[in-house]
């Protein structure tokens, strides 16, 4: 079953500082939030628990994060009160087949992704109809056209409520809230991947610029440019 019409419709006309609230409300059981558990995470993890602390929370434990992205995870769980957070792994005989020394990022992270992130992610989303990803159009000139509403090639929704925040939004929403922050952003890491893929960035880059550096490669997969 896929979000309706109508609940599309709905949604659709719904402003985007209540799109979240609405979107949780309506399509309970039947949405998730996606989240990478990154500098920017928290605040829409706070606002959805807020709302609903039992909602799914996806985490995609890729075997490759920062040992402080694993730890941060968990606080900002028990922080929030989340109740269903589920970290998502890649099955073990595909990373012993294709990835058996933790190398294939290296030469080939397109497939890395897909092993790490994109397959498991399709293993878990078939439940939901919906899920909610914490994407904004200043991350990178990659998302500047970024809707809020993304109707999926399979049916299902995905929301982006906070599509139009800049990170001084964040930044102020998070010390108003005080928010537990990643311990990789007082390093300069304003985007966090895998741990191989990841570096900080120097000012006046884009705040994804340290994702797949020197690469043309811009996004893991799950998500594609707009």
């Amino acid at each position: 079953m896929a979000v309706t019409h109508d609940e599309l419709h709905h949604l659709d006309g719904t402003p985007e500082t209540a799109l979240l609230a609405v979107a949780l409300r309506m399509l309970q059981g039947r949405i998730a939030v996606v989240s990478s558990f990154g500098t920017e995470s928290a605040l829409l993890l706070a606002m959805a628990a807020e709302i609903d602390p039992a909602v799914p929370v996806l985490f995609l434990e890729t075997g490759r994060h920062f040992p402080e992205t694993l730890a941060y995870r968990d606080i900002l769980t028990q922080h929030l009160g989340l109740r269903d957070v589920r970290s998502i792994a890649p099955s073990p005989g595909a990373l012993a087949s294709r990835d058996p020394q933790n190398q294939l990022s290296h030469f080939d992270p397109d497939a890395c992704c897909a092993l790490r992130k994109v397959e498991p992610l399709d293993t878990i989303l078939p439940p939901f109809d919906a899920w909610i990803s914490g994407r904004k159009r200043s991350q990178a000139t990659t998302r500047a056209a970024l809707p809020t509403l993304e109707r999926q090639p399979d049916g299902r929704l995905k929301i982006n409520p906070l599509a139009s925040w800049t990170p001084r939004d964040i930044d102020v929403e998070m010390t108003r809230r005080d928010l537990p922050r990643h311990p990789l952003a007082a390093l300069g890491y304003t985007s966090i991947g895998c741990a191989p893929c990841t570096r900080p960035i120097t000012e006046g880059e884009d705040p994804r610029a340290g994702r797949w550096s020197g690469m043309e490669k811009t996004e893991c997969g799950i998500h594609q440019p707009t």
